[in-house]
């Protein structure tokens, strides 16, 4: 039987770590094995630079810190060796980088499960958010999409002006 500091100390872990899960606006858990420390420091430096919080977690602190929550329903996935990833800004950061090193990665990294706000997903739909653009790809795709809408009103205004005006003086004396 733990002591009672540690106990407490343990409580407030899976407090913790449950604000932080609960709070956040996606979180992703991967399956860690067979990672090289040189490629777990560059995975942790890219995901840092996407604001995405990861870290290594006992399965037992997860499913106490996720039990009596919309998320509860990730209690399956928590086997093995568990990391998790949560950002609390950018829904599809922490999908997209971390399938994107399982894809590369040859012995076991994989993506075992994952939740966006409030809602659990199974492997078909993180895979399918993991392969959305970023925040500034949709952005830029939305921009993209506006100005040829809006180039191709100004074309339709401009033929529209043209045929009310009809024929110019001088194409009708020719």
């Amino acid at each position: 039987m733990p002591s009672e500091k540690i106990l407490s100390e343990k409580k407030a872990y899976v407090a913790a770590l449950r604000d932080k899960m609960l709070n956040a606006v996606a979180g992703v858990v991967v399956e860690y094995k067979g990672i090289t420390v040189a490629d777990d420091t560059k995975l942790r430096a890219e995901l840092r630079e996407a604001g995405v919080e990861y870290s290594v977690i006992k399965n037992t602190m997860l499913r106490l810190a996720i039990k009596d929550s919309d998320i509860e329903g990730m209690t399956d996935a928590l086997t093995g060796s568990t990391a998790l990833a949560v950002s609390k800004e950018d829904p599809i950061a922490a999908a997209r980088i971390l399938n994107k090193f399982a894809e590369g990665s040859k012995k076991g990294f994989a993506l075992k499960g994952g939740y966006m706000e409030g809602k659990v997903l199974d492997l078909d739909s993180l895979a399918a958010i993991a392969k959305l653009p970023d925040h500034k790809g949709m952005l830029s795709m939305f921009a993209g999409a506006l100005t040829s809408t809006l180039s191709g009103l100004a074309v339709a205004m401009q033929a529209y002006v043209d045929k009310q005006e009809g024929p110019k003086d001088d194409e009708t004396a020719a």
